[in-house]
């Protein structure tokens, strides 16, 4: 039987935030379907906490503590001239290990997840490789650039320009090239750098993200107590709190969002739940309605024991899965353009878009005014999640790039 390696950026446990989710229900497919070798990374103690649930899905696996100092990654990045995207994720041991599994297993795929891992591939292997980038990671620090400036922009532009041109070498180098959205997928071919240019044979195709609507489900889970004591309008916004665009936009929401909707109604609140929030957001919690609650063991009773996902990204880059799981939760969601990328939800149905602060204002009063308008909105976002975005049916497609019959289990890679 041929066996699979798989390497992500990130252990894909728990899944907790939107990368991983992706990844553990991608490989929790792969190793239906045949025996795969985890090489990967764990950012802190809770990442290895999640090891066992590792080993008992992989047939090996290599965990290695992602600890070197941003400043060492850049310091490497300047004298190689290359993206500190790259020298970030760099590790001996990791190599090490992909070597040996490639030198001692039957490996027929090489299944990379996040761009900045294609550097463990061997050019010289020469059996299928799938590229899962997700997203266009180049862009987003090029809109980092445009938004920053000075010497700060200067170095997230440098970032744009050297990912790119790693991300046009390894997609030539993949056979099959996945992004989670139409969208992301024609930016990725149009970003293509020379000598890559989309007529040189390279592979891009959409892989959606799902939700699971089984574990999302409101009838499942009972509000959070501690939001018993908010007797207001609750508007929620999740993720990880540590991500710049998830920081600009929780900002956004506290200081430009809520203050007028608190001027109709005052008692109006803001919970801003996951992990590692920055000082910028913790400095702001108690005060004027916002309430910082950092890690939580499980979203979902925040989502329940809330009014309204407000999400009002300004940079964002693929499908949103703080998205998904509100509307799963049939909790009413208002959020950017930016935010509803890669969602072909109907706006006024299933959600409310805003494309600039008044726009979005209006929305929130708008479902805050009309309870009843709220909670049919709410089960229509469940009814379109449940229906057309289970991970079973974005994750069809890759049987085919694996080799094997849909549904088949430990066919063959």
């Amino acid at each position: 039987m041929s066996e699979i390696l798989f390497i992500a950026h990130r252990i894909p446990f728990p899944p907790d935030r939107g990368d991983k989710i992706r990844s553990h229900h991608v490989l929790k497919h792969l190793a239906a379907r045949a025996p795969v070798h985890v090489a990967t990374f764990a950012d802190d103690a809770l990442d290895f906490a999640a090891e066992p649930e590792l080993a008992a899905m992989a047939a090996s696996h290599c965990l290695v503590r992602r600890s070197k100092p941003l400043p060492l990654a850049a310091a490497e990045a300047m004298v190689t001239g290359q993206p500190i995207s790259l020298t970030a994720f760099r590790s001996g041991t990791l190599a090490r290990y992909v070597c040996k599994i490639l030198a001692t297993r039957p490996i027929s795929t090489i299944y990379v997840f996040s761009g900045q891992m294609g550097q463990y591939v061997p050019e010289n292997f020469r059996g299928r490789l799938i590229a899962d980038f997700v997203d266009v990671d180049s862009a987003k620090f090029q809109a980092y650039a445009a938004r920053d400036g000075g010497v700060k922009g200067w170095a997230q532009q440098r970032e744009a320009r050297l990912l790119q041109a790693e991300e046009g070498r390894f997609a030539a180098q993949a056979d099959t090239n996945l992004l989670i959205s139409d969208a992301e997928a024609a930016l990725f071919r149009a970003r293509l750098p020379a000598p890559y240019p989309p007529a040189a044979g390279v592979d891009v195709r959409t892989l959606g993200n799902g939700i699971d609507s089984d574990t999302f489900d409101p009838a499942r889970v009972e509000a959070e107590p501690q939001l018993a004591r908010f007797t207001g309008p609750r508007l929620i916004f999740t993720g990880q709190m540590d991500y710049a665009p998830n920081i600009d936009a929780c900002l956004r929401a506290a200081q430009r969002l809520l203050p007028r909707i608190r001027a109709v109604h005052p008692d109006a609140s803001l919970h801003i739940v996951g992990r590692n929030p920055a000082p910028a957001l913790t400095a702001l919690s108690g005060r004027h309605g916002v309430h910082v609650w950092g890690r939580v063991p499980d979203v979902r009773p925040w989502l329940a024991g809330c009014d309204l996902a407000l999400v009002p990204l300004e940079i964002a880059r693929g499908v949103q899965n703080k998205v998904l799981e509100a509307m799963a939760m049939a909790l009413p969601v208002v959020l950017s353009p930016e935010a509803a990328t890669g969602i072909p939800a109907q706006d006024g149905t299933e959600w409310l878009q805003g494309a600039d602060d008044d726009a979005l204002v209006a929305a929130c009063l708008k479902l805050l005014e009309n309870r009843n308008a709220a909670a049919a909105m709410g089960e229509a976002a469940r009814r379109f999640v449940v229906e057309k975005a289970s991970w079973p049916a974005a994750l069809a497609p890759l049987d085919s790039l694996l080799g094997v019959a849909a549904g088949n289990a430990r066919d063959a890679a």
